[in-house]
């Protein structure tokens, strides 16, 4: 309950505070985006943050800190100060995407298109 004794909304800024404690963003040692993918090393262990607990069970195969906020629905600043707690932990590993395939030069498809043809 509030100091007004009204019950919080779920995302109200009085809730989204005392999730994280007040502050604001990751630590300045973890860089994440939206597709940054977090990976759980770890079972949420009894008495975590429910939130904290919640990000544990969802990154059991690799999520992105997007899809993080949108299954908590929690605003990405919050799930930031979130995991920026559990990677200093070292209950999650945080990696970049899985970078697209490079295609192969133009003039190699071409080469190898006449090579089959001329069989």
């Amino acid at each position: 309950m509030s100091a007004a004794g009204q019950e919080w909304e779920d995302e109200s800024p009085e809730r989204l505070y005392v999730i994280t404690g007040g502050r604001t963003g990751a630590a300045d040692t973890f860089s994440l985006d939206l597709v940054t993918l977090i990976v759980a090393k770890t079972s949420p262990r009894p008495g975590a943050q429910p939130e904290h607990a919640a990000i544990m069970r969802l990154c059991h195969s690799p999520l992105s800190v997007a899809e993080l906020s949108a299954y908590l629905k929690l605003p990405v600043s919050v799930v930031t100060v979130l995991l920026g707690d559990l990677l200093a932990d070292g209950r999650v590993v945080a990696r970049a995407p899985v970078p697209p395939a490079e295609l192969p030069d133009r003039s190699l498809i071409e080469a190898v298109i006449h090579g089959l043809q001329q069989l």
